[in-house]
């Protein structure tokens, strides 16, 4: 048995930035724990590689589906997440969004002492390295000398800036910095890479910027990355987390922890490792034939995403990607080009451009977030028979629907039930409708419409706002989530908590969770970054003894 003071359970974007922060004692030894392989691959460094990691389930991709979703007309949903070192910052959009001040102040007014806007910000400044302030760490809002880079885009497409016009024609305000003093308004992403390359957690708190790095924990002794190794259950001592099962190699076995077991495995499947591990609701647990080392009825509940719908518009040139013989043969050339300069179309986030808008007067914060690609997709769909266009995503900021995560069985390689009840709640469809509708007046702006081009899959919505029926068939036909689910260990002081605001898990010794899964409610924008910050915290809190 290989004993360690911490074992981390998911070297995803948590995961590798707790693993690192606490290995930065020397007195303390450390076991990150990762089911999938290393980011040592093309398809993570070069940023337009998620075209090939994302649509499918694969080495790096779970490639999860929901269970079939009545607001979804019956559909299920798709939801990848990242299995290899890095997680999901490692297949991801790379956009740095932190969310609005407010998400984080309702969690301090729901009983999260120590997590209002002012608590965190400082760790969202220590995680970053900005590159317009490098070496720096006397701005407000941004750090400068942190581990997780964080750049302006090398090469942003001609039709991103065509779309924060747009924005600005139809009388959004126009932002540089979505994390900056306001959130409201148009603008360019701030993107997770250095240098044209993506920069995932593994290569910010692991390889410390080595994208090589062979021995995957930057030569640290006291740091040991399992990566290939499944683990099956969290083993206890009464009702202390003493270690944990895994499979290696084909080969079942122990690893013991001194002091604390960690889990960073994300909202799907650290609910799924509580419950596999006797710790949840506990007539579920029984239900599956599950031993019950602690009845915690909010373990897996209280799921949340945002739901997100995508309209298209096709437009021929050859700034935009698309499937076609020019098109290939340019970013043939665009390849070369970011082989010599790491510029150019491959640098690309797609996701480069977006806003923040409210869908009514009268709200405290925005509601709605766009995310403008310059290429055509949708959800599920065929992009190869699109050809060369743009697209615009509007998803729900604040979605008033729950779901949930279950076993289907107690093996952790199987996975797990997963139902977000997309659209349960009539006002998430509201907002649904003023987001399509907020896309279509930005779209109909000189800067865009006068590259020509023409709309997909709207032709029935109608003169002016559209339809609302109509409207509303297409958002149930068309949305699906936009990979951000959060929520299902629940941090809080309620019935309801899984985790206090320490991340400690209820009803067990030495056992804390560290993801977007504590989160109580979801924030205003992309997860990755609350993520980062969620580590950087819990290693504080975990140094103080708290």
């Amino acid at each position: 048995m290989e004993v360690f003071d911490y074992l981390v359970v998911g070297a995803g974007s948590a995961g590798c930035a707790i693993a690192a922060r606490l290995a930065e004692d020397p007195a303390v030894t450390v076991a990150l724990i990762e089911a999938g392989p290393s980011d040592h691959h093309v398809s993570v460094w070069m940023p337009i590689g998620l075209a090939s990691t994302v649509p499918k389930p694969g080495v790096r991709n779970y490639g999860y589906l929901t269970e079939p979703q009545a607001g979804f007309n019956g559909r299920r949903g798709y939801q990848p997440r990242g299995k290899c070192l890095g997680g999901s910052s490692s297949i991801n959009g790379m956009v740095y969004i932190r969310g609005h001040r407010n998400d984080y102040d309702d969690w301090a007014r729901l009983g999260c002492t120590g997590w209002n806007y002012e608590d965190v910000l400082p760790y969202f400044r220590r995680s970053e390295h900005h590159e317009d302030y490098s070496g720096r760490d006397d701005n407000r809002w941004h750090g400068g000398s942190g581990p997780l880079r964080v750049s302006n885009l090398r090469s942003p497409n001609p039709f991103s800036n065509r779309f924060v016009q747009a924005a600005i024609q139809a009388g959004y305000a126009a932002n540089g910095d979505f994390n900056g003093a306001e959130q409201d308004g148009a603008g360019l992403y701030h993107v997770t890479q250095h240098r044209g390359e993506r920069w995932n957690t593994a290569r910010a708190y692991l390889h410390q910027g080595n994208a090589g790095d062979k021995t995957l924990s930057g030569g640290r002794r006291n740091l040991s990355v399992l990566v290939d190794t499944q683990v099956l259950r969290i083993d206890f001592d009464g009702t202390r987390a003493a270690g944990l099962t895994v499979v290696r190699g084909g080969v079942e076995q122990k690893l013991a922890a001194r002091r604390e077991v960690i889990v960073s495995a994300g909202a799907f499947n650290s609910p799924q490792l509580l419950l596999a591990s006797g710790v949840g609701p506990a007539q579920e647990l029984r239900d599956l034939g599950i031993r019950v080392v602690a009845d915690v009825p909010g373990v897996g509940k209280n799921l949340q995403d945002h739901p997100d719908v995508i309209l298209n518009k096709r437009v021929r040139s050859l700034d935009l990607f698309g499937h076609s013989l020019p098109g290939f043969a340019k970013l043939s050339m665009e390849l070369l080009r970011y082989r010599r300069k790491r510029t150019g179309m491959p640098s690309s986030n797609f996701a480069e451009a977006g806003a923040f808008i409210r869908s009514r007067q009268g709200l405290a914060a925005p509601d709605i977030q766009l995310h403008f690609v310059p290429a055509l997709l949708n959800h599920g769909g065929d992009r190869k028979k699109l050809g060369h266009g743009y697209s615009c995503h509007a998803c729900v900021l604040r979605p008033r629907s729950r779901g949930e995560v279950r076993l289907r069985s107690a093996d952790m390689r199987e996975a797990p039930l997963i139902d977000p009840r997309f659209l349960s709640d009539e006002e998430d469809m509201a907002g649904m409708v003023a987001g399509v509708r907020a896309i279509r007046r930005i779209f109909a702006q000189q800067a865009l419409a006068s590259a020509g081009g023409r709309e997909l899959f709207t032709d029935d919505f109608g003169p002016g706002e559209g339809n609302q029926q109509v409207i509303e068939a297409f958002v149930r036909e068309r949305t699906d989530s936009v990979y951000h689910p959060v929520g299902t260990c629940k941090m809080g002081v309620d019935d309801m908590a899984v985790v206090d605001p320490a991340l400690r898990v209820r009803g067990v010794q030495g056992l804390r969770v560290v993801d977007a899964s504590i989160m109580p409610t979801l924030v205003a924008g992309n997860t990755n970054a609350p993520a980062i910050m969620i580590a950087e915290k819990a290693a504080d809190l975990i140094r103080a003894g708290r």
